[in-house]
Parts: structure tokens; C-alpha cells; sequence
């Protein structure tokens, strides 16, 4: 088990995690053109199974043990009634996962993917971010740490979620602190407010960015605007790439979380593909900043790594696909 003792020590982690293996990236190219099919016929499929097996190491990879961690935790700034439900639910829903009752463990079942699921200290919620900063240094590395040592060194693909009452308030602060422009452009209904609770959430947002404006990079951001869970599946996300697992990103809330890696080092991000996009309006906005095209668009706003659950598939098929076709060669068949 590892364990980060600040967030000096992450960062240090953080610059010496692993590129992209450019010989089995090259080699999976390779593969690819001598498939028993037109070149580029399988589309997107193609370029996940060559930037998979990159990653991997490997020119002819297969999915095996994909692994899913939803994280939940609660936030202070619930309390001024950013969310249509109370906080209690966040405990209750995670009891429902515990139990098998909900949609994400139906996706998981669906997808062959091992699930877990990680309560963060849902007694003890974060600070209120316009009063001071939702997280101490302590708290925020114990979350780090949490999500870091979550990921099974077995797993060969991960999604990451969340469940945290009020949570997408902490993603619009962040999106907007990070990328720029007003509350008002990140700020969403979330689990459903209407339109006075959306001026509040709102407000809300606003009075954070200008509490903590210009406070640091991805990670003191993270400290001040976010939250425990969103600090676990940046932990988790950091961890699969020195693992060279590549990752899954879920929707808004997974996304700006994932936004405190890349605006803390430069491609943190690139062993990373986008799930889905979500109806959380700002979530399209994310994805462009980060150069992400989504692999889904349902129109899903749940969360719990739901999106991404969804999206195993998608790159199962790439790798099936990839690894398992025959070659023009293997086949018989004449290319001219």
C-alpha cells in the first residue's frame, strides 16, 4: 500500500508516471493494416484498440479484468441547498450499491467488470468552499491515498465514479476556476433544481471562485473547491497510468476532477478516453478543453460511473476486434 504524506509527494508521483509504449502502439498499426477488413472500416474501434494496446505494451492485447470504483463522500456546501436531496441519501445510496440495487451494478454485471465501492468518511463532510477551503492538506491526501490504493494491480481497464450529494457544485467550481469564464457558464441543475435553486447553486459557485481565485494548480484547486470523492478518482486515475491501466472517464463530475491531473501536469490524461457525454450541460465543454471526443451520447446524467460502465463495451469490442480477427494472411484471403 502507498501512501502519499502531502501533496509535494503526488506531484513528485505525478512527473514520473509512464508514457505510451510507442513500439506496441506502432506494432497494434501494424496488426491493424493486415486485418481481414478495409482500412479504417472499424472506424474509432481502431484507434481505441491501437491507443489500448499502447498502453498496455502490448500489440495484441485482450480485456480480461476491467474494474469499476464508484467513491462517495459528502460536501459542506450541501447545506446551502445546492441539491434537490439531502445529503442523508448519499449514505443510503451507497447501501444500495452494497446491496446490488442500483443501476450501476446492473452496468457492472452487464459489462463482466468487477465493481467496488468506497465510502470516504461520509460522517465528517468537507468544509463549506465560500467559507475556506473544503479540504485541509491532510484531507486531501488521505483521499488521494484512498483512490490510489483502490485500483487492483491485476485490472487491465478502470472506470472511475462518484456519489456525493450536492457533488456537482464542487465540478462546476472547479471546471470554472480551471478553464475560466463565470459560474454561471459551468453551473447545471445537477440533480434536478429548479430555476431558484439553480440562481442559488449558482451563487453559490460564484462566492467559491471568488474566495479561492488564483490559489494554485490542479491540485490546491482540487483542495480548496472539491471533494473527497473527487479526490479519490484523481488518486485512482494517477494510479492505473503508473500501472499503465487505461481509464475510462465518466461524466461532468469524474471529468473536472480528472481537469486537477491535466492542469497539474501536461498529458496526465492521455491514457484516458471519455466514456460518454453527459446531459450536464457544461460536460461537452470539458471534453473539447481536454481534446476528448465522447465514445456514447445517451443523454445519462446518474453518475456512478454509469457512462463508463456503458463504454467497457465499446472498448471491448475494439480489442476483441483487434486481437481476435484474422490477417489477410491467417485467412487465406487474397488482397490483390
Amino acid at each position: 500500500m502507498v501512501e502519499f504524506f502531502d501533496l509535494d509527494e503526488f506531484r513528485t508521483a505525478l512527473v514520473a508516471l509512464p508514457d505510451l509504449d510507442m513500439a506496441a502502439r506502432e506494432g497494434a498499426a501494424e496488426r491493424n493494416s493486415q486485418l481481414t477488413k478495409p482500412p479504417g472500416a472499424l472506424g474509432r474501434l481502431e484507434y481505441i484498440a491501437q491507443w489500448y494496446s499502447g498502453w498496455r505494451g502490448n500489440p495484441q492485447p485482450k480485456i480480461t479484468s476491467p474494474q469499476i470504483i464508484v467513491f462517495a463522500a459528502n460536501h459542506g456546501v450541501a447545506a446551502q441547498g445546492v441539491s434537490a436531496f439531502p445529503s442523508e441519501v448519499t449514505e443510503q445510496m451507497v447501501m444500495n450499491f452494497q446491496h446490488g440495487g442500483a443501476a450501476i451494478n446492473q452496468l457492472a454485471r452487464a459489462a463482466g467488470a468487477h465493481l467496488d465501492v468506497h465510502a470516504l468518511e461520509l460522517d465528517r463532510p468537507t468544509g463549506d468552499f465560500t467559507k475556506g477551503p473544503a479540504m485541509s492538506e491532510v484531507d486531501v491526501v488521505a483521499a488521494l491515498n484512498a483512490g490510489w490504493n483502490a485500483v487492483g494491480g491485476d485490472s487491465d481497464l478502470l472506470v472511475v465514479g462518484e456519489m456525493g450529494i450536492g457533488n456537482t457544485t464542487p465540478a462546476a467550481a472547479l471546471a470554472a476556476a480551471l478553464l475560466g469564464g463565470d459560474a454561471a457558464d459551468w453551473t447545471g441543475r445537477g440533480t434536478g433544481v429548479d430555476d431558484a435553486g439553480l440562481v442559488n447553486k449558482t451563487r453559490v459557485v460564484s462566492e467559491g471562485l471568488t474566495l479561492h481565485k488564483g490559489q494554485g494548480d490542479g491540485l490546491e484547486t482540487l483542495r480548496r473547491l472539491g471533494g473527497r470523492e473527487l479526490a479519490a478518482m484523481v488518486g485512482a486515475i494517477a494510479r492505473a497510468r503508473s500501472l499503465r491501466i487505461p481509464v475510462i472517464l465518466d461524466g461532468f463530475i469524474c471529468t473536472a476532477a480528472a481537469m486537477c491531473l491535466e492542469h497539474t501536469r501536461k498529458g496526465a490524461l492521455d491514457h484516458c478516453v471519455a466514456g460518454h457525454l453527459s446531459s450536464e450541460g457544461a460536460h461537452g465543454r470539458l471534453l473539447e478543453s481536454l481534446g476528448k471526443e465522447p465514445l456514447l451520447s445517451l443523454g445519462l446524467r446518474l453518475g456512478e460511473a454509469s457512462g463508463g460502465a456503458l463504454a467497457i463495451s465499446i472498448v471491448k469490442a475494439a480489442l476483441e476486434c483487434h486481437s481476435g480477427m484474422a490477417t489477410f494472411t491467417e485467412a487465406g484471403v487474397s488482397t490483390g
